[in-house]
């Protein structure tokens, strides 16, 4: 079988790839497997008592049953849906939005496929545009999606070393280069895989720049503001004209609905849609038929501040207090935790490098990710990318006890050697 380029780029094997399918198979193999690589949220009964309602009431009602399964929406998205969606925001914050400045897509990861190759990659004349990363590591998932090579650039984080085992990520603006080849800059806030919250002086730098260079700022929400509110620090949601706010239903509760949100200006929301037609053709109408009612009543906010945000505060603090009783002494660093479901622990000198540290926990029941493919954009071998692990503590307490309890041991015994 022989493969076009575009078959052997994405046919191939890559970080999100290989997390996907361990998961996958680990589930498969092994149903006493400890998850804490992934991104699935935690279940939380009192949300999901919220989802059931509401499709029980969209069940008991035959046009509503019939515009659920038998008709496809539109490639931008249900309209009251939308709608909706716009008026809380502009409720809310007092963003100047409508439906038309809404967008749904099957995902998130299938809305940044379209988004980064919007802005990125061969131009009309020949040239080439990246997009640039302000503050690696970054998601795992964006590396992969560009159709073109040297699709990211990225700038190294400075390091801030923090009081009890804790470390912080700072955008570097003395070593943030926006030339004319970056058609666009993307942060995600909370950051996937550290957790991390770029403060609102950091986003506002960002913006301003963006805008001096006519490039969109692109903002991955799906673990933020407004919803579902997985942060843990002061935070100011952040929209206008030039930024594009990618927000998500997944980590609400509601990771099988696949359902993206994207808040920009028309003219973009426009050119994606346009795109979303020939790669999706429609958008998936369940996530969007039991959100539409929470986003009317404002409902959408509630559950994140009484439900969500607490339940994984508690897990941080609980995780990183068990990681700092296992593991002692060692020279470890675990990044402040300030939103998102996971910790990123650092392991300063690490004799073996990452990858070799989540075979050896595969094989003891234990699934985590290694750091090095979060390091998108990046071509420079800084050791830091080899000593980083991404942990998930979004299962239920005593699962995640155990799983500490077996990652402190196998990295005693890699220092120990």
């Amino acid at each position: 079988m022989k493969l076009s380029a575009f078959g052997q780029k994405f046919a191939g094997n890559s970080g999100i790839v290989t997390l996907m399918d361990d998961l996958g198979t680990a589930l498969n193999e092994n149903p006493d497997m400890i998850f804490m690589g992934g991104g699935n949220p935690g279940r939380l009964p009192e949300v999901e008592a919220v989802f059931q309602q509401r499709l029980e009431h969209i069940m008991s009602d035959p046009a509503q049953r019939h515009s659920l399964f038998g008709i496809y929406q539109s490639p931008q998205g249900d309209r009251e849906f939308r709608e909706q969606i716009a008026a809380f925001l502009k409720k809310q914050f007092g963003w100047q939005l409508n439906g038309n400045n809404i967008a749904v897509s099957n995902g998130s990861q299938s809305a940044f496929f379209v988004l980064y190759n919007l802005f990125a990659g061969t131009m009309p004349d020949g040239s080439q545009k990246s997009i640039h990363l302000p503050l690696a590591p970054e998601y795992l998932g964006y590396a992969d999606v560009g159709l073109s090579e040297n699709f990211f650039t990225a700038t190294r984080p400075s390091i801030e070393l923090l009081d009890d085992k804790l470390f912080k990520y700072h955008v570097d603006f003395s070593h943030l280069d926006i030339t004319e080849s970056v058609g666009a800059m993307c942060v995600s806030r909370p950051t996937n895989p550290t957790g991390n919250v770029l403060s609102d002086d950091e986003i506002n730098h960002l913006d301003t720049i963006a805008q001096q260079q006519d490039i969109p700022l692109i903002i991955d929400g799906a673990y933020g503001l407004p919803f579902p509110g997985i942060v843990f620090t002061e935070a100011t949601p952040h929209w206008n004209q030039n930024t594009i706010l990618a927000l998500s239903l997944s980590k609400l509760g509601l990771p099988g609905a696949r359902t993206g949100i994207i808040v920009a200006n028309e003219e973009i929301i426009q050119a994606y849609t346009n795109a979303n037609t020939i790669v999706s053709l429609a958008c998936g109408t369940i996530g969007p038929a039991i959100a539409k009612e929470l986003f009317k009543t404002g409902e959408i906010q509630s559950l994140s501040e009484k439900y969500v945000t607490p339940f994984y505060r508690e897990g941080a603090t609980q995780t990183a207090q068990w990681f700092r009783e296992q593991l002692g002494d060692l020279p470890f660093h675990i990044h402040k935790p300030e939103g998102a479901i996971f910790l990123w622990l650092w392991f300063d000198g690490l004799p073996i490098s990452s990858q070799e540290l989540y075979q050896r926990l595969k094989q003891r029941g234990v699934l985590i990710v290694p750091g090095q493919d979060f390091f998108v954009g990046m071509d420079d071998d800084w050791p830091h990318k080899h000593e980083c692990i991404r942990v998930s503590y979004s299962q239920d307490r005593d699962t995640v006890k155990r799983g500490v309890d077996i990652i402190a041991e196998e990295v005693k015994k890699a220092y120990g050697e």
